[in-house]
């Protein structure tokens, strides 16, 4: 007994417009499965997103040139010895109308009014030698009210919301000319940021930088560190590097 089995495909117009549907239907449930993970995400997860982007800095400065050294010469008290007007002219005319000459008279000076003064001649810059030497000085720490440095307002405390912010001031306290260098500040972002500055300009010998320094993104937390470090590359050689960093404590609320 032999059976004979022949398999016949269908693709008959409902089989296609049932494929056809499915399809649709799965395309429509992909869209809506995205757009329901997209408000999870916006809804619960707003702190997450925030993060993952790169903290902002503002970044201002005040440069302050070291006085210009002078020269100043201040007299020695001076005296003024009178002439006696009279007793000289009363001796001329007893010479004269004798013919034998008198005796000299003795004349006991009189110390006149003292004098002094200061005078200017003129500035020039102290001779150049050795080696400078940067120093960090953190003035204050704060919080931004706005983009603006100026804004600044000086507080341990920074109020959730706002950006930290730290005053310091570079200066040169050796004896020569710096030229260009660049400083380093380690700021208690999200991600422990640490932010790079540019080359600035060169400080002569008393010269000094003060600098505003603001950051977004802050690490909520009590006694966060700022620290900021001039010459980190060590491009500079200087006659101190223990003096190059300073710190400062400061507490960051957030939620």
């Amino acid at each position: 007994m032999y059976i004979f089995m022949t398999s016949i495909e269908i693709n008959t117009p409902a089989r296609r417009a049932a494929i056809h549907g499915l399809a649709v239907v799965g395309f429509v449930t992909l869209i809506v499965l995205g757009i329901s993970l997209a408000i999870y995400s916006a809804r619960y997860v707003p702190s997450t997103v925030g993060r993952l982007g790169a903290a902002a800095v503002s970044l201002s400065q005040i440069f302050t040139s070291a006085p210009t050294p002078s020269l100043s010469v201040v007299p020695a008290a001076s005296t003024t010895i009178p002439f006696d007007t009279a007793s000289s002219t009363a001796s001329t005319s007893t010479a004269q109308a004798t013919s034998s000459p008198s005796a000299p008279r003795a004349v006991t000076p009189t110390a006149g009014a003292k004098t002094s003064g200061t005078y200017q001649l003129g500035g020039g810059t102290s001779a150049l030698f050795g080696l400078p030497d940067f120093i960090v000085t953190i003035n204050a720490v704060g919080y931004l009210t706005s983009t603006s440095t100026s804004s600044f307002v000086a507080t341990t405390t920074v109020p959730y919301g706002e950006n930290p912010a730290v005053k310091f001031t570079v200066k040169n306290i050796g004896t020569n000319v710096a030229g260009p260098w660049r400083f380093s500040a380690s700021i208690p972002t999200s991600s422990d940021s640490i932010y790079q500055s540019v080359p600035q300009q060169s400080l002569n010998p008393g010269d000094y930088i003060e600098y505003t320094l603001g950051f977004s993104q802050p690490n909520p937390g009590a006694n966060q560190t700022i620290s900021v470090t001039a010459n980190f590359d060590h491009a500079v050689t200087e006659s101190d590097t223990n003096n190059d960093s300073a710190s400062a404590k400061i507490t960051i609320l957030g939620s």
